[in-house]
């Protein structure tokens, strides 16, 4: 067994052998009501729809956990007043209350883990993250491996991107 085949079986034993009350939180607010209160949170107003398409759910789905949200106070469903026959999800204060302190909660407990891990190790970690997840983007599953091209595309794009978000990070820091 190469390398790679031995990585990928550690990979998947400490990612499915390994789940934590902490990492069954983080895996829940991939879905249901903790994903919409921070879809909500980050993109503000919505349509059922495009939620749906968001969490990649069924129509149906989506209007059960809607009902559910309304019925806690944490959204509302108005028509819209430009379409009327459009529903537009929204916050409430109750609702954004709630997904920050469920996003706060999470990231209080990565920032501890990142203290345990110290600096030096937890920079080599996001950055073999980025790495990782960058040769993710180009890879899809049953198709042929991607190109040396399309990779160094896409490691280009992440660099441009990366760059970007440095360049409004220090002007909104300058601004403030």
């Amino acid at each position: 067994m190469g390398f790679e085949q031995e990585a990928l079986q550690s990979l998947r034993e400490t990612v499915h052998g390994s789940k934590s009350a902490m990492w069954h939180q983080v895996e829940g607010a991939g879905k249901g009501e903790p994903f919409v209160l921070r879809h909500l949170l980050k993109h503000g107003t919505q349509t059922p729809s495009r939620l749906a398409e968001a969490l990649h759910a069924s129509s149906g789905r989506i209007s059960a956990l809607l009902g559910s949200m309304e019925k806690k106070g944490y959204i509302t469903r108005e028509i819209d007043d430009r379409d009327r026959r459009n529903i537009l999800v929204s916050l409430t204060p109750k609702g954004t209350k709630q997904a920050k302190r469920d996003r706060d909660d999470i990231d209080s407990v990565v920032r501890w883990i990142f203290s345990q891990m110290g600096e030096r190790r937890t920079r080599e970690f996001v950055e073999l993250s980025q790495e990782f997840m960058t040769y993710m983007s180009v890879c899809k599953p049953g198709a042929p491996r991607p190109s040396a091209e399309e990779v160094t595309a896409a490691f280009a794009a992440k660099r441009e991107h990366s760059e970007k978000r440095k360049a409004e990070a220090s002007s909104a820091q300058a601004d403030g």
